[in-house]
């Protein structure tokens, strides 16, 4: 059984920062893309990046240079930096992973970036 759960999420001043991670369980983890998504109130679920299974990472255009993906396959785990955070990061931030093809969402950490 896959599961994926983050933790990290909170209230954070704008300019602040946190760290999000998600750990794994039901899966290879080392050979596996992981991914950070996030949906603000109101908004579509949205990419933020993704990590490979070789460490190549992608960002969004609305994070790069702000947040960094990072993945410790000796603790299945994925993390992301975010730095200088700003209102409209609010938002629910999600762990995803498609082993084979199959779809796996963790429950999600509350992000809220408010003064």
């Amino acid at each position: 059984q896959v599961q994926l759960v983050e933790s990290g999420g909170g209230l954070v001043q704008p300019g602040g920062s946190l760290r999000l991670s998600c750990a794994a369980s039901g899966i290879i983890f080392s050979i596996n893309a992981m991914g950070w998504y996030r949906q603000a109130p109101g908004k579509q679920r949205e990419l933020v990046a993704t990590i490979s299974s070789s460490r190549t990472t992608k960002y969004a255009d609305f994070v790069k240079g702000r947040f960094i993906i990072s993945r410790d396959n000796t603790k299945n785990t994925v993390y992301l930096q975010m730095n200088s955070l700003e209102p409209e990061d609010t938002a629910v931030y999600y762990c995803r992973t498609s082993p084979s093809g199959m779809d796996y969402w963790g429950k999600g950490t509350l992000v809220t970036v408010s003064s």
